[in-house]
Formats: structure tokens, sequence, C-alpha cells
């Protein structure tokens, strides 16, 4: 029970951070409103390390379904655990999302653009282009997989370390790839606060666009996780 409660809360408190920054940076009347993407660059490297550190032990620190479901296909984790894993991901980034709305209630009753209050819970292209938007999440996530694989071939590289590493890779898919199509590279980071955005009674919400939801962060992550393992296991270390 102690893996999935972990996800669960690793993963409510990573979309906490996360969608919080873009909250706090995009919605009207937030005292940071302005910052922009190099706070929520960094902010999203620091959502995914600080529950990586609590957690890490007790789950894997996995959070996102993509990786969860390439580490199960290389053998390195149980199938018979993915779906819990992946229910408690997927819960856990909804619960989250309901958090940020919670907090920022009134910015996003200040906030009239619904593109601005959907931009808070998940992503989106910025040239819509299917084919093109799911290969730039398959990348983003095969550097993201490969990297954490990689680690492995480090000499005595501890856990601690390896968690701040893990920063480094987020904060560095970010900075590189996060304007295409806001690097998703997690089905549940994507899907969970999506889901949030449908139901929560937000002023003026808009459309929660599921169909590109429903493929682009999904598909594109899990495709890129899965080549990752494959070629990390096809190389000859």
């Amino acid at each position: 029970m102690l893996p999935y409660i972990a996800e669960f809360i690793g993963t409510m408190i990573l979309i906490i951070l996360g969608d919080g920054v873009v909250a706090n940076v995009t919605l009207n009347k937030s005292g940071m409103k302005g910052a922009g993407s190099i706070q929520i660059t960094f902010a999203w490297g620091l959502a995914v390390m600080l529950p990586a550190f609590i957690f890490g032990e007790a789950s894997g620190a996995s959070f996102n379904p993509a990786l969860t479901i390439a580490l199960a296909a290389d053998g390195s984790f149980a199938w018979s655990m993915v779906p819990g894993y992946v229910i408690a991901q997927l819960a856990g980034a909804f619960a989250g999302a309901c958090i940020v709305y919670l907090l920022f209630k009134g910015q996003f009753d200040a906030t009239e653009d619904p593109g601005t209050k959907l931009g808070v819970f998940s992503t989106a292209p910025s040239v819509p282009n299917t084919g093109l938007n799911i290969f730039s999440e398959a990348v983003g996530t095969f550097i993201l997989v490969f990297a954490i694989k990689g680690m492995g071939q480090v000499p005595e590289l501890n856990a601690g370390v390896g968690k701040i590493l893990v920063f480094g890779i987020i904060v560095s898919v970010g900075m590189s790839l996060g304007g295409l199509t806001g690097y998703a590279i997690n089905p549940a980071r994507d899907l969970g606060p999506r889901l949030a955005h449908a139901v929560l009674p937000i002023k003026g919400k808009g459309s929660s666009n599921f169909g590109y939801g429903l493929i682009v962060p999904i598909i594109g992550p899990i495709v890129g996780a899965l080549a990752a393992v494959l070629v990390y296991g096809l190389i000859p270390w």
C-alpha cells in the first residue's frame, strides 16, 4: 500500500508546485504575474525533485505513467503494480490541480482569458500539428527516461545527487523544448489537471480541449519512454 500512497501524494505535490507556479506567473492579481518562463521552468524542475526526495525510497518516485510503463517494459518494475501506480498518479494530479484552483480562485476569477486558465492546468501546442506535437513530446520524454536510466552508468552515484540530476533533466528539457507543446512529458501531469479543469466551477473557463489532451500528451510520452528503454537496452554498456 505504501508505494501507491507515495505515488498519490508525490504526484499531488508535483502538481501543486508545478501548476501553482503557472498560476502564480500568469493569472491576474497574482503577486508574481509576469515573472515569465524561466521561473516556470525552474519551478517545474523543483516540483519533480522535492517529492522525489521524499518518496524515492517508498515508491521509486515515478509520478509518471510513461516512466512507470517503460520501466515495466524493460523488466525494472513489476507489471502487476502498473495499474495501481497509474491510478494513484492520475488521482494525485487531479487532487493537486483542485488544490491549486482553491488557492488561486480569486486570481482565476480576475482572469478573463480562457486559454490562460486552461494553461494553468494543462499543456497546449504553440503551433498545432498533431504529428509534430506527438514527436515533440516523445523526444522530450525519451531524453528524460534515457537520462534517468543512464544515471545507472555513473559510478557511486548516490540517491540524493540523482534526484538533483532529475531536476536538471526537467529544466533542460523545458528550456530547450518547452515552447513547442509545454513539455508535458508525463500523461498524468496533463490529464489529471485537465480533468480537474473540466469539472471545477472555474469562472469563464472555456473548453478543456480533450481533442488534444487525450492524444498528444498521452501518446507522445509513452512512445518516447518506451523508445528510451529500448535504445538503452540495445547499447552494449
